[in-house]
């Protein structure tokens, strides 16, 4: 079951990953291509994340974790275990019919299934392969790749589960990822929502095969009949169009209006959540760097299914956003505004705050400006640890996908 119509009410049921060994697979050569701008370290920020998933449930939340619904999948389904070993190697580019082998029998070979996807997502080391039968009959495809120690690339940036799929309304969005360093993580939300018997018949509103990029920390459920989404570094127009008429056609979902907030494009930018978030019922916070180029757009049904109407909307953002939510708001800018305080806290994701109430967020403790600004506006501001999970440049929104919100 999924119920998310709001940012603000209640959590009730989130999905996190605890970062694994996947951390320790990163090294200053591989930053770059894997999306990280330095090593966590990993003690640390298992230490951190597990003060996260207290603070949810000291609050009233469930926390359910990606691994172990994928794991509950296959042992459920003893039948997919092939299935999705296939489906890994295939997408993780394993070139030669002799590494695919070797993969394809070192992970039948793991029986315990919490085991095989951990595994899966740390990546396969060379060297955990049977040393000989890899040197045996190079190939030459194997002789001219660069020298890599991994036969499948680790996927360290699984704990922004945010990401990999979106829940709007009773149904999600499992997306297409920018990167192709990130798109295999959404194969566990793909075996999820068609295998787990929970999840399985969830209505999906977009598909990870579909053409076009889209990433959930640019979706923002404003209420049970407006959504907001960030054409942005990750997700783009076409595939906003395609969401919002999959989402107006369908006979699940509420939605009546989708605003398409342009953002520039950047690595400090990459979602909308990075510089903008509701906190309360009438408060946002967000990033002032986004205020003199950000462009709203209202997507509304069109004649039939395959149209949509799309019109610039003009005015202040608190003006569009007082209209589709009918009452006063307030902008919170993140440190207040000054200048050179909101550029550092926003590079630590001083904007990305996970609502679990109305006026009441879970937030970095490294950004004091601005959690002392929120205060200040009457928020209740509870802190988490954050000084080596901020190194993967995302916040607690980024971190959690809600699965259940109190309507």
């Amino acid at each position: 079951m999924i119920n998310v119509k709001s940012e603000i009410k209640p959590l009730k049921k989130v999905l996190l990953h605890r970062p694994g060994n996947e951390l320790l697979n990163l090294t200053p050569d591989t930053l770059e291509k894997l999306l990280f701008d330095d090593i966590p370290y990993l003690t640390v920020a298992q230490e951190e994340h597990d003060q996260f998933a207290r603070i949810l449930k000291d609050n009233g939340v469930e926390v359910v974790y990606l691994e172990d619904l994928m794991t509950e999948v296959l042992d459920e389904n003893p039948e997919l275990k092939e299935q999705f070993v296939k489906q890994f190697i295939y997408e993780s580019g394993v070139k030669t019919p002799k590494f695919r082998t070797l993969v394809y029998e070192y992970l039948m070979s793991i029986e315990n299934n919490r085991k095989l996807v951990l595994k899966t997502m740390e990546g396969i080391n060379i060297k955990e392969l049977e040393m000989e039968k890899a040197k045996r009959g190079k190939s030459l495809v194997d002789m001219i790749e660069p020298d890599s120690s991994f036969i499948t690339e680790p996927m360290p940036n699984l704990y922004f589960t945010r990401d990999n799929f979106a829940s709007i309304g009773n149904g999600i969005s499992l997306n297409k990822m920018y990167s192709i360093t990130r798109s295999r993580e959404t194969i566990y939300a793909e075996y999820i929502f068609s295998y787990h018997k929970d999840y399985k018949d969830v209505p999906k509103y977009y598909d990870r095969y579909n053409e076009y990029n889209i990433e959930g920390g640019d979706i923002l459920n404003l209420n049970e009949k407006t959504l907001a989404i960030g054409i942005s570094q990750r997700t783009t127009a076409n595939a906003i169009e395609t969401l919002a008429k999959n989402i107006f056609s369908s006979e699940t979902s509420t939605i009546e209006t989708i605003l398409a907030f342009d953002i520039p494009e950047s690595r400090a930018f990459m979602h909308l959540d990075t510089v903008f978030t509701q906190i309360d019922y009438d408060k946002f916070t967000y990033h002032p760097g986004i205020m003199g180029s950000l462009k709203v757009y209202e997507i509304t049904k069109g004649d039939n299914e395959d149209e949509i109407n799309v019109k610039s909307r003009s005015g202040s953002l608190e003006k569009i956003l007082e209209e589709y939510l009918e009452k006063d708001i307030i902008l919170i800018p993140c440190a207040g505004g000054d200048k050179v305080s909101a550029e550092r806290e926003q590079w630590n994701d001083g904007s990305n705050t996970l609502c679990i109430a109305p006026g009441v967020v879970i937030v970095y403790d490294r950004n004091n400006v601005t959690n002392e600004v929120l205060r200040r506006f009457g928020i209740k501001v509870i802190e988490m640890r954050s000084a080596e999970l901020s190194r993967g440049r995302g916040g607690p929104r980024c971190m959690s996908m809600p699965l259940i919100r109190e309507d």
